[in-house]
């Protein structure tokens, strides 16, 4: 039986659309790059934006870098409360806590801004840790951030533990830890994304996953 339960944030918990894209449209105005539809920044939510700034945008990694600071200039004081849990979530994460599930945050967005967005939109008492990268760089990777998690959770066998996240780095980080992942559809990923990568199980919406992940 699954006892420790590992989330992303973005996509998962809260829709975090508004800030994100914002964010990266005033990035990328200061490289020169006009966005006239923000829409077609979706992809951002999720990988690193080092990757993403370089994959999707084709900057090299000197301007990626640049670009990432940016970002964080407006989403360290704007962006990260443009924002908004997706409703059923409290409930979701109050009926794993009353079935004495172990409930952690595994998210590729910095650890700081994590926790104030755990804060301010009433998560962090359900979460028995926020796990996230660092600013440094030296925590970026989903299975970085997943490793993390584990051993805050004193390292359980693999099999305990289970992954939910909405976007393909969320299935391929956790299978490198050995642990399974549900994707969601109501995020930012696809129906295609979610069968590309193999997902262990895919759900529709927020009270399809509270069923689902009370059955594991």
């Amino acid at each position: 039986m699954k006892d420790i339960y590992l989330f992303d944030l973005d996509g998962t918990l809260t829709d975090s659309q508004e800030g994100i894209t914002r964010c990266v449209e005033y990035a990328l105005k200061d490289q020169g790059i006009e966005v006239s539809d923000r829409s077609t920044l979706l992809p951002f939510i999720g990988p690193p934006l080092i990757d993403s700034f370089q994959n999707y945008i084709g900057l090299d990694y000197a301007h990626a870098e640049q670009a990432v600071r940016k970002y964080r200039e407006r989403y360290a004081e704007i962006g990260l409360f443009e924002n908004r849990v997706y409703p059923g979530i409290p409930d979701l994460l109050q009926a794993m806590q009353d079935a004495g599930k172990r409930c952690f945050m595994a998210t590729c967005k910095p650890e700081s801004y994590s926790i104030r967005i755990a804060d301010r939109f009433g998560l962090t008492p359900y979460l028995e840790r926020i796990c996230g990268a660092s600013l440094d760089g030296r925590i970026l990777t989903k299975e970085a951030v997943v490793r993390r998690a584990l051993e805050y959770a004193r390292n359980p066998e693999p099999s305990r533990v289970h992954m939910i996240g909405d976007r393909s780095n969320d299935v391929l980080g956790s299978r490198a830890c050995g642990i399974d992942c549900t994707y969601v559809l109501y995020g930012f990923g696809s129906w295609e994304e979610a069968l590309s990568c193999q997902s262990a199980y895919i759900v529709e919406t927020v009270e399809d996953l509270k069923e689902h992940l009370l059955s594991l």
